[in-house]
């Protein structure tokens, strides 16, 4: 049995060419950035040039970008960053309620600390309402935090828009953009964003590594201090290894973007159609956006089964997939994104996320789906 790995959402095996990038640094180029010395300058050239290439991908200066552990640690600084920025001058944040947990138990943490949040509702495509976050901006709203694609179900957020909003009453605007990275635009020069993070993972890039764009425009304090890395934003010797990594998978995912994006599409399109081919009408629901979707998610719900028996006789059927956000799938709590969209009962508690990699082929996905297929019927006539 070749297992199928349909959880790319939560992390990506990393290409060669990364890893290839990456191993002089673990080796005989291991000097201390920091370091003045040979050794140091070798390892400061090659984490300067990583910074550059990144930059020019996305659209920023160099200057702006801020190396972090990840896409929780770049969310974090966000916001505790645009927090201290303002002090007790403004106290009111907007997001909403369908973001990954680094935004909202870090939103969580300024309530306990006396700031007030506005958690959005959204649709039952999982998107906000335009109107709706119009109404909740206050005089004293300092930032609004949205995420670019929701990691869950896939639905996209009208990010101009937003950030047009928030430009019009001079209000900070964070995007978490961790699963948009790599598929979908992104020009910092044009887009109306004054923060966003990434992470390096999810385009098949090393762990324990991304960023965070700070426009010039934004001033945070450091998250962490005990050093003046990162122009003193960010305290710490910086992960070289990772972050050349994470250069080289940026600029292979933004390169082969349009390419990435047509085949994820027909992976999921595939998947959906046999479904419906393999199953009888009402069998199967697709939860999100009908448009408005990351390529690579699909988010499907089984009703008449449950989340949790579907997983384990698709993993030991040989396939790969998960519940929701990787940082809380192991536990059985309810998506609180299906939650927030206000999906009937059975369909939030069979929910099933499938999703893509570039490295897949029709075939494998159309044996996954009549997999799956089978093993939904088998479950609702309890064979």
């Amino acid at each position: 049995m070749n297992p199928i790995y349909l959880d790319h959402a939560a992390t990506t095996p990393m290409r060669a060419e990364v890893l290839e990038a990456m191993l002089p640094y673990f080796t005989e180029k291991f000097g201390n950035p920091s370091s003045l010395h040979a050794f140091g300058r070798e390892t400061r050239i090659a984490l300067s040039r990583s910074r550059d290439r990144l930059a020019a991908l996305i659209g920023c200066s160099p200057s702006e970008l801020l190396f972090t552990s990840g896409g929780t640690e770049s969310d974090n600084s966000a916001l505790f960053g645009a927090a201290a920025q303002y002090g007790t001058s403004k106290k009111h944040v907007i997001t909403t309620q369908v973001e990954h947990h680094a935004v909202l138990h870090a939103c969580g943490q300024l309530e306990r600390s006396g700031y007030e949040v506005t958690y959005l509702p959204v649709d039952e495509t999982g998107q906000v309402r335009m109107e709706e976050l119009a109404a909740a901006v206050r005089d004293d709203t300092f930032l609004i935090s949205v995420m670019y694609g929701n990691n869950e179900v896939g639905t996209i957020q009208p990010i101009a828009r937003i950030g047009e909003l928030a430009r019009e009453r001079g209000i900070v605007f964070h995007v978490d953009a961790v699963q948009a990275l790599g598929l979908l635009p992104i020009d910092l020069s044009a887009l109306p964003v004054d923060l966003m993070s990434f992470s390096a993972h999810k385009i098949y890039g090393p762990k324990g590594v991304g960023a965070l764009y700070v426009s010039k425009s934004v001033t945070i304090p450091p998250y962490l201090v005990g050093g003046s890395q990162e122009r003193k934003r960010r305290a710490g010797t910086e992960n070289v290894a990772g972050i050349v990594g994470f250069a080289k998978a940026a600029e292979l995912a933004i390169e082969s973007q349009a390419d990435s994006r047509r085949h994820t599409e027909l992976l999921r399109q595939e998947m959906i159609q046999t479904f419906t081919r393999d199953l009888e009408a009402g069998a199967f629901v697709v939860n999100g956006h009908p448009t408005d979707v990351l390529p690579h998610i699909l988010n499907v719900s089984f009703p008449g089964t449950d989340t949790e028996t579907m997983l384990m006789s698709l993993d030991l059927d040989g396939i790969a997939a998960a519940s929701g956000s990787a940082c809380t799938s192991g536990s059985l709590e309810l998506s609180h994104v299906l939650r927030a969209m206000r999906l009937q009962e059975d369909v939030m508690r069979s929910a099933i996320r499938f999703s893509f990699g570039f490295t897949q082929n029709i075939e494998q996905i159309r044996t996954a789906a009549q997999k799956a297929a089978t093993i939904s019927r088998r479950i609702r006539n309890k064979i």
